[in-house]
């Protein structure tokens, strides 16, 4: 079968080669040698399976359609055979759509050969052993069930004397798949109809019961099948002549739908959708970033099994105000886009965290910062969708019974960027501001791609709540700007596209379309406050960053959203002016910033904290604390609250402290004075919060959206690798016509031409060839000893070395004399 197949593919056009492996990439990672090697690749288990995941289901039920009507003994098959099953039952397809779907099986190469004779891939009955849900037929089953499936009369009776229990049995197995496990003792128990004369079984439930799988295997419809393990359990199969039986009404393949299921839900207001979604992005930035002032300000460690702790994860949930599933979320979403990262910390010894690595942001963080809240967005929205992290799995046990912590190895999964991408596609296909249920995409998955979305609906409905989470959709449906940043993302893994983001690098200064869409939905940055009578400062809108940057030095947050409440302190006065501001400086700027006349009681507080400010002067003896001022040492000094400090009187303006500086500082100011730092020459030092990153870590925002898929190549490198192809397959059939001793064969032909037989004859021979110009075959042994052959021009002899031309090739090659094993002219 293989040779068949690598003749047709022979036969095929360097166009029709190409756009093969432009459907199925994988198949020239790496680029195969010939085309009997791509023939094999063609047919592996691992390369069909590929195909096949991404089927619809109409299309596979229409290959399931072309394994059933194969003949016996030529194991072939015809588009009319096809037809014919196809629309066999009660609401048959449109043959078009039947014979678009064989169309689309012969592009893919899973079928081949002229309508009339198709051949089916091998490799499909390995996949996938129960074409349509069928089982084998009854003579490969047993003469038994073959004889009671030959009369047809006496199958149907059968069938309408079964009890109801096994009749249920019968139709869950002619649903699919074919087989079944049984409990221990079900094939022993008696039948319905004979338990009275059975005694009591323990293993049966005790008292003696009748097993309709036991009926059904005594009357033939099923088969015990031998288990494959030493299990008291068995095996049973449904034969197929029974199971198309049972499919009378719905047909031999089931119910054939050659379009996505429809989606009930009514579309909503397209406006309502990016409003809601455009409010959550608002968020998703704010609690972003509130996070990670919380890992500055108090790095979580990392664990030794990698990750950080429950107990950091949960500290974080309270100090950000959020539950865990969305602090975790938040955390991976921001390590993955290189806002986060571990800093190594060398000295510290080795507990149960390993304390060697502390969590906390990156460099990159602060440019983060600086761009507009629609550029933060996109950039956490880019990263969510190309992490390899399925955060879902936070919080779970893995197969060891351990919890799987947040940012830790167990939580990685290589296949969640294509699900996410096969669950927003759902939505993006479906009209504009349309939000179906979560069953209603499962059914659209299920439909799209069934080998795929089996057993993952929980990883859909993860997709679906972290999507609303991050703001991507809005009341259930995909946001305008959420569908144009996954068709960017989509684009760049598409032949031609820019799936190393080295365009999305080149212009990095400019904003995306979909962020550029955001910022029209967004409440444009404001650069102004309101300054109200009780000291609060209210910001009407998102704040600028440099507005950001100055409510950050000088206010004391209180609440937050599209409209943030501040208040200013002594403490955040005092801040103000330990970072370097002056007096007359936050003057100016409550003056220029504030859209409201300043009160009087800001200006007071102010002044006041301005003239008591740098009053005390603290330097090192452990420190000492100095001030012209001789009435206001003898107050500290005799202050209770600070004798823990042990102040000594050096001179009548001098205390000292064995304490450490910053301690001194930190109990003056807890007592209400207003203290100074300074340095040996008596110059004030300005205090300004010390800022802890970890090393730049590169975002995943320029990773493919599916890691586990091959790069897809534009049709003109296509053409380049079906033309290496070629040559391959042209330098193996001329391998094949090499003479034998060149291929390390027998030595001499009959009628042929003289080798020679020693490595001295060989140099002659090609010294002669290179006087003549003439054509000679080679024969030598390989880097990895293998022997090969090839058809050569030799140009020159020297320093050890043969220098040739391949014709066919028309590339120069160079062999070692002492690998050549023999040489011959060609005729």
């Amino acid at each position: 079968m293989t040779t068949s197949l690598a003749d047709h593919l022979r036969s095929l056009p360097d166009e029709s080669l190409a756009a093969l492996l432009q459907l199925r990439p994988d198949l020239v990672v790496p680029v195969p040698a010939d085309v009997s090697a791509l023939a094999i690749r063609a047919q592996s288990r691992v390369s069909v399976a590929r195909a096949l995941d991404g089927l619809d289901q109409f299309t596979l039920q229409i290959l399931d359609a072309a394994r059933l009507t194969r003949h016996p003994d030529e194991g072939t098959t015809a588009t009319d055979a096809v037809l014919a099953m196809a629309t066999t039952g009660p609401r048959p397809p449109a043959p078009t759509a039947v014979r678009a779907a064989v169309g689309r099986l012969r592009a893919l190469f899973l079928l081949y050969g002229p309508e009339h004779a198709l051949h089916v891939v091998p490799a499909v009955d390995e996949v996938s052993p129960y074409p349509a849900g069928l089982g084998r037929p009854a003579a490969e089953l047993g003469p038994r069930t073959a004889a009671l499936c030959a009369d047809p009369a006496k199958l149907r009776r059968t069938l309408l004397a079964a009890p109801p229990s096994a009749r249920a049995i019968l139709d869950r197995l002619a649903a699919g798949p074919p087989v079944g496990s049984v409990p221990p003792g079900a094939l022993q128990a008696p039948p319905i109809g004979a338990q009275d004369a059975a005694l009591a079984d323990p293993t049966n439930g005790g008292a003696p019961t009748g097993s309709p799988v036991r009926w059904l295997v005594d009357n033939r419809l099923l088969v015990a099948v031998p288990a494959g393990s030493s299990t008291a359990g068995g095996t049973v199969e449904l034969p197929r002549e029974v199971g198309l039986l049972l499919r009378r009404d719905t047909g031999p393949l089931g119910p054939l739908r050659t379009s996505p299921p429809p989606v009930a839900t009514p579309p909503r207001e397209p406006k309502a959708v990016d409003s809601a979604g455009a409010g959550q992005t608002m968020e998703v930035v704010r609690h972003t970033e509130g996070l990670l002032e919380q890992l500055a300000a108090e790095p979580a460690p990392v664990l030794r099994s990698g990750g950080i702790g429950v107990r950091d994860l949960r500290r974080l949930t309270r100090t950000a105000g959020l539950d865990e599933p969305t602090t975790a979320l938040l955390l991976e979403v921001a390590y993955a886009a290189g806002l986060a990262g571990e800093l190594e910390m060398p000295g510290s010894t080795t507990g149960r965290y390993g304390a060697d690595q502390q969590v906390l942001p990156t460099g990159g963080y602060e440019v983060w910062r600086a761009a507009s809240l629609a550029q933060r967005w996109e950039h956490l929205a880019r990263a969510w969708m190309t992490m390899t992290r399925q955060v879902g799995l936070v919080g779970r046990r893995d197969d060891r019974d351990r919890p799987i912590t947040a940012l830790s190895a167990e939580a990685e999964r290589a296949s969640a960027p294509a699900t996410r991408r096969a669950v927003l596609g759902v939505l993006a296909d479906l009209e504009p501001a349309t939000a179906p249920a979560p069953e209603e995409v499962q059914a659209l998955l299920d439909w799209r791609a069934p080998r795929r979305s089996r057993g993952r609906e929980a990883a859909h409905r993860e997709v679906l709540a972290e999507a609303a989470q991050l703001g991507v959709t809005g009341l259930g449906a995909l946001t305008s700007y959420g569908r144009l940043l996954l068709g960017e993302l989509t684009s760049a893994d598409e032949p031609g596209g820019d799936p190393l983001g080295l365009h999305a690098d080149a212009e990095s200064g400019d904003p995306s379309s979909a962020a550029r869409a955001l910022d029209a939905l967004l409440p444009a940055p404001v650069d102004h406050f309101l300054v109200q009578a009780d000291l609060t400062v209210v910001v009407p809108g998102p704040p600028e960053p440099a507005l950001a940057a100055e409510l950050e030095a000088t206010t004391e947050p209180e609440s937050a959203g599209g409209a943030s409440v501040h208040r200013v302190t002594t403490a955040s006065v005092r801040r103000a002016l330990d970072a370097g501001y002056t007096a007359d400086d936050l003057h100016e700027l409550f003056r220029r910033r504030s859209r409201t006349p300043v009160p009087q009681g800001l200006s007071y507080l102010v002044d006041d904290v301005a003239r008591k400010h740098g009053g005390l002067r603290v330097g090192s003896a452990g420190a000492y604390l100095r001030s012209d001022d001789e009435a206001l040492l003898t107050e500290v000094l005799a202050d209770r609250r600070l004798e823990s400090l042990t102040l000594r009187r050096l001179a009548p303006t001098v205390l000292s402290t064995p304490y450490q500086v910053s301690r001194m500082l930190g109990a003056l100011r807890d007592a209400g004075y207003a203290p100074v730092q300074e340095d040996g020459t008596g110059g004030t030092m300005l205090s300004r919060p010390r800022i802890r990153r970890a090393p730049a870590r590169v975002a995943v925002t320029t990773r493919t959206l599916d890691p586990l898929a091959a790069p897809k190549l534009p049709m003109p490198r296509l053409l380049g690798v079906v033309e290496h192809i070629r040559r391959g397959d042209a330098a193996a059939r001329a391998a094949r016509r090499a003479p034998a001793v060149v291929r390390g064969g027998a030595a001499g032909l009959g009628g042929g031409p003289v080798p020679a037989h020693t490595h001295s004859e060989a140099l002659a021979v090609l010294q002669q060839a290179v006087r003549d110009k003439a054509l000679v075959w080679v024969g030598y042994v390989d880097a990895h000893g293998a022997t090969a052959s090839r058809l050569v021009k030799p140009v020159s002899i020297g320093a050890g070395y043969l220098r040739a031309e391949d014709e066919r090739t028309e590339m120069l090659h160079t062999f070692a004399l002492h690998r050549i094993t023999a040489a011959v002219l060609a005729d």
